[in-house]
């Protein structure tokens, strides 16, 4: 959630900023900035009438104490107007700061400088690849006729059991799956982060924390008769282990991973670019979240893409990477790289991560600060990022690997998978 105050004070530059995401907040802005007109000034009258009541009370002592009970008794019958007159402005305060909260939460990040303007994916900008894409014979298939013909998924199953959208890994293909999941754990713990096993399902007050509340409402699974939501990712639940709290400076950075199931109805139109694991509701996803000093954030950005590139390199899968464009972003990023496996026999580019900074967006949500060194509250800045998202690293194993013998394991999984083919 953007701030208010930096709002009131920048406001043309909010503005401009937002006009690279392809809105134009003038609107929007123009109404925060009056409800917080409307929520100041009633504040003010508020304290203004407290403290009248306050001085009035303090009157009324020294009067009784006098002797001078007319006066004292007329000072109360005012003091019984005041407090009614304070529970009102009380109400109007109430109103006023959740209207002001309501038309913050539908405004999106601010774009970092970066950012290039654009309206969609095809303006997000390339900023490195490495990899070589493999020749594969001309008989190669995607990764869906693999998986039927090896007997490693089964998508008419998770049709049976619950819908299109929940496929069933089986044998080697579970296998796979799981030394994936492992193996992304074991990295990321190496690298500093520390593992986190979190619920699966979240309370409203977390999405509307790590802000898939209420932007991404319709997207996420409702648990009605309880009234949670079940994840879309780990970073939800793990940001929000610190929703509210007062950090010291010298507890940051915070590096936290975390294997989840991720529920998403979002799935989708039909065709080949949602077929198989191209889009699904459920899948795996091992996350990093950092919880980082404003002045590091950025740097952590690069070492969070730097720690997913060396994982990709591991895997000896061709890749790239974008720095999205305005219109591209998510609605709680302030900029995001976009990691991408070259699928050879899709012919097209899968993405497989996302690395993001939200600066202070999801920590303003959160209530999230930390004390600096001069001992002033600040908010934290929040960052996250798949190492790594399953289905789509899959479908590039299967497809890139795949010989007229078998699909080969890269080498990096044989100690967690225990065989290093699948014939």
């Amino acid at each position: 959630m953007l701030q208010v105050n930096e709002i009131r004070e920048q406001k043309e530059a909010f503005i401009k900023a937002l006009a690279k995401r392809g809105m134009d907040a003038t609107a929007d802005i123009e109404a925060v900035l009056q409800a917080d007109e409307e929520r100041r000034s009633t504040q003010a009258k508020l304290d203004e009438t407290l403290a009248e009541s306050n001085r009035y009370s303090k009157e009324i002592g020294m009067l009784f104490k006098n002797g001078e009970i007319d006066k004292a008794n007329a000072l109360k019958e005012k003091t019984v107007a005041l407090k009614e007159e304070s529970k009102v402005l009380q109400e109007q305060l109430s109103t006023a700061t959740d209207t002001m909260e309501q038309l913050l939460y539908i405004l999106p990040n601010i774009p970092h400088e970066s950012v290039p303007a654009g309206t969609d994916e095809n303006d997000n900008e390339e900023v490195f690849s490495e990899g070589e894409i493999p020749a594969l014979s001309g008989d190669a298939l995607p990764h869906w006729e693999l998986a039927k013909k090896y007997d490693l998924i089964d998508f008419e199953l998770g049709v049976k059991v619950t819908g299109a959208g929940f496929p069933v890994f089986k044998g080697k293909g579970a296998k796979l799956q799981r030394a994936l999941i492992t193996y992304f754990l074991d990295k990321n713990t190496a690298a500093g982060y520390t593992e986190y096993q979190v619920p699966h399902l979240v309370n409203e007050a977390s999405g509307y924390g790590t802000g898939q509340l209420p932007d991404k409402e319709g997207q996420m699974y409702h648990v009605t008769g309880d009234d949670l939501y079940l994840i879309p990712t780990a970073e939800v639940p793990v940001t929000n282990l610190f929703r509210g709290d007062l950090l010291m400076h010298n507890q940051l950075p915070i590096c936290c991973t975390g294997y989840t199931p991720c529920f998403r109805r979002e799935a989708g139109s039909y065709g080949a670019h949602v077929r198989g694991l191209n889009r699904l509701h459920q899948f795996d996803k091992v996350e990093i979240v950092r919880i980082e000093h404003p002045d590091n954030s950025y740097a952590a950005l690069d070492g969070m893409v730097d720690h997913v590139k060396g994982i990709l390199r591991d895997l000896k899968l061709p890749y790239r990477i974008l720095r999205l464009c305005g219109g591209d972003l998510g609605f709680t990023s302030a900029l995001t790289y976009d990691f991408e496996v070259f699928s050879t026999a899709q012919d097209r580019w899968l993405e497989i991560s996302s690395v993001s900074n939200f600066e202070t967006f999801q920590a303003n949500r959160l209530k999230l600060r930390f004390k600096d060194a001069d001992g002033k509250n600040q908010l934290v800045h929040t960052l996250n990022g798949s190492a790594l998202a399953l289905p789509r690293v899959i479908a590039g194993i299967l497809e890139n690997y795949q010989t007229p013998e078998g699909i080969k394991i890269p080498d990096v999984l044989v100690p967690y998978c225990g065989f290093d083919m699948i014939v």
